[in-house]
């Protein structure tokens, strides 16, 4: 039995995570401020930390004696960083160098890094591999970038075991429905829930590659465990199949209202995934229309 610690740990991913450490026999410890998470989230065998990730002092006693972090929690969303960068800075960047200090000078073997396929940006060529040039397009993809440079210096200069997970458009159970700032597929839950029509911005044509919450919880184990990472390497988390906004309506059905689309967007994502199989021995597993009748 192992003891690790989940950054995040009553969030979407974060939750999903912990409950599948803990159904394997593991102790966990959550630190959460419960800025974006629910308590109603949280595992009851999960011990819990009441902290913000800013705060080095406040979070430095979950670490005492355990094996691994998973360093989940962030403040997701493109439109949020775009509206308050400064807040979300605080959290997505000092609060990921907090949390490699806490788990280094705490003596943690390895620390798993939850980062973004945003880091991408545009390119010109799908799908994406994790040795093409970063271009983030807004604070969000660079303060998740930026994670991924400090998970790797750390590892290069103290030590401490670091892979960094670009996760491509997550969705499963628990993810986020209320808000101003959700994903595309949770807007769309709301608002088909509500009789209200699909709000689409731009035209709907753009692309994403829509990964389940499972193969990205599976991957996070994986990368706890496997022996050929821990230098700050960097591995896609995607399903390797991409569809678009429109598709995603159709699927929903009923009315479509298209608006202006929103600054700091990416066209089109598709995740690479032989990096996954080579290092972590992961694929994705959930079909798309699969995990879509689920939720």
């Amino acid at each position: 039995m192992a003891r690790f610690v989940v950054t995040g740990g009553a969030g979407f991913i974060g939750s999903n995570l912990v409950d599948a450490l803990i159904a394997r026999g593991d102790e966990v410890r959550v630190i959460d401020n419960f800025s974006t998470g629910k308590r109603e989230n949280l595992n009851s065998r999960a011990e819990l930390f009441e902290a913000d990730i800013s705060d080095l002092e406040a979070i430095r006693p979950a670490f005492a004696a355990v094996n691994g972090v998973f360093h989940v929690a962030a403040l997701p969303r493109i439109p949020l960083s775009i509206a308050e960068p400064a807040k979300t800075n605080a959290t997505n960047i000092d609060g990921t160098l907090n949390v490699l200090i806490a788990a280094k000078d705490a003596g943690v073997k390895r620390l798993v890094y939850s980062a973004s396929s945003s880091a991408y940006g545009n390119q010109e060529k799908l799908p994406f591999t994790e040795d093409m040039p970063t271009n983030p397009l807004n604070p969000y993809g660079l303060q998740k970038y930026v994670g991924e440079l400090y998970s790797r210096v750390f590892s290069q200069i103290f030590g401490i075991e670091t892979v960094s997970l670009r996760y491509f458009n997550v969705y499963g159970p628990r993810m986020a429905t209320e808000g101003a700032y959700t994903t595309v597929m949770a807007a769309f839950i709301k608002q088909k829930a509500a009789g209200a029509a699909l709000l689409i911005y731009g035209d709907g044509d753009q692309t994403r590659d829509f990964t389940h919450v499972d193969d990205v919880v599976r991957a996070n184990l994986l990368a706890m465990e496997s022996p050929r990472v821990g230098k700050g390497e960097v591995i896609n988390i995607g399903a390797g199949e991409n569809h678009s906004v429109n598709e995603i309506a159709k699927f929903f059905g009923g009315p479509v209202e298209y608006l202006p689309a929103r600054p700091g967007e990416m066209r089109h994502t598709l995740a690479d995934t032989s990096r996954g199989r080579d290092l972590l021995g992961w694929e994705p597993r959930v079909k798309f229309q699969d995990g879509l009748k689920r939720i």
